[in-house]
């Protein structure tokens, strides 16, 4: 998977375009970065990349970049 196809998950997990996030975007610059939001990138990382992503995980991303870095 490119790192494009990532930002665009991501981006549909935030209800956001793709071209309205990179890599550097500050999560906490996102007013759609809320609860559901979270809860919608955990069932992400857990279905696309098999990956376990827990709320301690998550409050330790600061960037679009973090989460993508957790993705692998």
């Amino acid at each position: 998977m490119t790192e494009q196809e990532k930002i665009e998950l991501i981006a549909d997990a935030l209800e956001l375009e793709p071209n309205e996030i990179s890599l550097e975007t500050q999560l906490a610059d996102l007013t759609e970065y809320d609860s559901m939001a979270k809860l919608s990138i955990i069932v992400v990382m857990d279905e696309e990349f098999d990956k376990k992503l827990s709320g301690e995980e998550m409050a330790k991303f600061s960037t679009i970049g973090d989460i993508l870095e957790f993705a692998g």
